[in-house]
């Protein structure tokens, strides 16, 4: 059983804890810029391989998410088996590697398949991330540790579309893929000589049954949820994806009650404060997500922005973000995150609120100080609420309690872009984006109608994804201290 053997432990007197968050938190910016920095390419690479945009080009995003999402929970529960150093440094050759064949595609069939692969690699060094920043700080440390991990992703995120504008415009799209080259053998070098872990006692063994049928069921969510809006809400190819994942997920409940070391203790999902933290989590992803995912459509089709101008007027987001969470997460190893969190989550929901409140000649000012509230309500709240998630779990759990947090993110981002999508799409915004950025619409009355059948519909869609911030606020609160 889980309880008669000793957890890996990755800060031992050989391996200094600023190390191990130096080497994971990296890891984590290239995983980061890697997923943000692709989107900017994709005309690139459609226009390079003569294929529509909106095609079968789409599956080198989502073939990646996908995979992602579908391996994460089984590369958690192998860290805590086998070691979370190991993991890790497979992690980065997989994704490395893949990187390599990415930027050396042919073709774009290999292209897709060489980004499955490359999520392999993505999907265990995000399951592993968290859970080595874990195991490597206590608990008076931990929380300001986590925010600077977190400041890592954030700079991934909001670098991505800058690095790859420069770099497509320097170079060609696949330069994007390249430059995770020289970071992941520098990051593997150095872990293979600096990381160390401590094992002691047998170690269980592997339910692969349930890593499987949570595969299936995790994927095919993913799946439905990133093509939802393509095939239809109603299409039989949807409902079909979304029902293999529901009875995936109960045969894999099935399996995992009978196995003597499942891949998520259900005990886990017993704990009121795990549970709660892990909802609240995936409410934020789902809520704030939507703010990267629409706003580009507001400056760009709307406002009639480049790329470039578009990316750096978002970048306040994400800079907030970074630099709240470390003193958020100080704050928190101070005085628990029993406040912090829901707080922190309330006034990212009044940032979005404002956010639905922008027009044609809104202020860039009030656009970017909106921004920055989100921001600042995202830091307060996701370096406490990730330190008590990964607090509540057991220290043989770690590796599981990380991939429960990033698939938390996973399906949080894929709904968000699944929800937000629908309400922008459903109300005419969507079409009329693309109507005034093809033509921009010469006739008054008619470019008038277009801004306001836009503006409607992402102000419906960004309120909805404020009363699903407020919902977290309520979660946040319920799971009662820590």
């Amino acid at each position: 059983m889980a309880g008669s053997w000793c957890t890996p432990v990755m800060a031992t007197p050989s391996t200094n804890k600023w190390v191990v968050l130096a080497l994971s938190a990296t890891a984590a910016f290239m995983t980061t810029l890697d997923s943000s920095i692709v989107n900017i390419g994709l005309p690139s690479i459609a226009h390079d391989f003569g294929t529509p945009l909106a095609g079968e080009v789409e599956w080198i995003v989502i073939g990646y998410l996908v995979v992602i999402a579908a391996a994460l929970l089984s590369f958690g529960r192998l860290a805590d088996i086998v070691g979370r150093r190991p993991v890790f440094l497979i992690g980065l050759v997989v994704f490395t590697a893949g990187s390599a064949v990415c930027g050396a595609a042919p073709s774009l069939p290999v292209l897709v398949v060489a980004r499955c692969f490359q999520g392999l690699g993505g999907a265990a060094i995000f399951a592993t991330n968290v859970a080595m920043v874990t195991a490597a700080f206590g608990p008076r440390e931990r929380g300001r540790a986590l925010g600077i991990n977190l400041i890592l992703v954030a700079l991934g995120i909001s670098a991505g579309p800058t690095v790859g504008g420069i770099l497509i415009q320097a170079f060609t799209w696949r330069a994007i893929f390249y430059v995770n080259l020289p970071i992941g053998l520098v990051v593997f070098s150095l872990s293979w000589w600096l990381l160390a872990e401590q094992h002691a006692g047998r170690r269980p063994r592997f339910d692969v049954a349930g890593a499987a049928l949570l595969a299936l069921a995790l994927g095919a969510l993913t799946l439905g949820l990133s093509f939802g809006e393509q095939w239809g809400w109603t299409s039989p190819l949807l409902i079909g994806t979304l029902v293999t994942a529901a009875v995936s997920l109960v045969a894999a409940i099935v399996v995992e009650r009978r196995h003597e070391s499942p891949i998520v203790d259900l005990a886990l999902l017993r704990n009121r404060v795990f549970v709660l933290a892990n909802l609240s989590f995936m409410l934020a992803m789902l809520a704030l997500f939507a703010v990267s995912f629409l706003m580009p459509f507001y400056w760009e089709e709307l406002r009639g922005l480049d790329v470039l101008t578009t990316g750096l007027l978002l970048t306040p987001y994400s800079i907030t973000l970074g630099v709240v969470a470390p003193f958020a997460g100080s704050l928190a190893d101070r005085s628990g995150s029993r406040w912090l969190a829901p707080s922190g989550l309330a006034l990212a929901c009044i940032g979005l609120l404002l956010l639905s409140g922008v027009g044609t000649t809104t202020p860039y000012f009030y656009v970017i100080g909106a921004l920055v509230v989100a921001g600042l309500g995202q830091g307060l709240f996701a370096s406490p609420n990730s330190r008590t998630i990964m607090g509540a779990a057991p220290a043989d759990r770690v590796g599981v309690a990380s991939g429960i947090l990033a698939t938390s993110r996973v399906v949080g981002q894929s709904l968000s872009v699944a929800v937000a999508g629908a309400v922008f799409a459903s109300l005419g915004a969507a079409a009329a984006g693309a109507a005034l950025a093809a033509a921009g619409a010469g006739d008054p009355g008619r470019l008038a109608q277009l801004q306001q059948t836009f503006l409607g519909g992402l102000h419906a869609a960004l309120l909805v994804c404020a009363g699903l911030a407020a919902f977290g606020v309520v979660t946040a609160f319920a799971r009662g201290a820590e």
